[in-house]
């Protein structure tokens, strides 16, 4: 493909690409991302292959489409959480963030059946890079400048810190699927030094 005919590729925001790309996330949840075919999308859109090829090169570069359209689910999900949050409330921000990485990456959903397997696991881990690397950048721009305004942000590399804290954690409760919501926000509090508020020690009777 010359350079020429990729410059004049359509991007992000064309209708009809994005009518291929809601196409092929509904025939990948049908029928899983390993065993879709350009033919598939192109009959599912109503378009013929050769204007399939006209927005994009391969089925890879579609499949990269679609994962990018869950990514942008997620963080909408994210972005509603931290639009809701309560300021200054820390113990319910960490619970409601906990439950936003529960329900976006791992509960049972379509998406995540389509993914979770042997022969999609390259693509699952590119969804988790991606969101880390989202996640982390919207955490910097936004949550991080609020908790600063009254708190100390003890932490050097703050993007980095958030990406490698939110790998991890998405490593380890796949892993870990019954993992206490409590643990995680131990983890997430402690990597972060998060001033939380100091919990009442059980009264010692007899």
């Amino acid at each position: 493909m010359s350079d020429t005919l990729d410059e004049k590729r359509p991007t992000r925001g064309d209708a009809r690409r994005d009518a291929i790309v809601q196409a092929a996330r509904k025939v990948c949840l049908e029928k899983g991302f390993s065993k879709i075919t350009v033919s598939d999308i192109a009959s599912e859109v109503g378009m013929t292959r050769s204007l399939f090829y006209h927005y994009f090169r391969n089925k890879q570069e579609v499949t990269s489409a679609v994962i990018d359209d869950f990514v942008n689910d997620y963080i909408e999900s994210l972005q509603f959480w931290n639009e809701h949050r309560t300021p200054g409330d820390i113990e319910g921000s960490l619970a409601g963030v906990v439950t936003v990485m529960r329900v976006g990456v791992f509960e049972h959903s379509s998406f995540r059946r389509a993914l979770d397997t042997h022969e999609n696991a390259s693509l699952y881990l590119e969804f988790i890079n991606r969101v880390a690397d989202r996640m982390a950048a919207y955490f910097v721009e936004t949550t991080v400048q609020d908790y600063a305004q009254n708190h100390p942000v003890d932490i050097d590399h703050v993007y980095e810190t958030f990406y490698i804290l939110i790998m991890g954690i998405c490593g380890y409760v796949r892993t870990h699927r019954d993992a206490p919501d409590e643990v995680l926000r131990d983890i997430i509090a402690q990597t972060l030094h998060m001033e939380r508020e100091t919990k009442p020690k059980p009264v010692q009777t007899g």
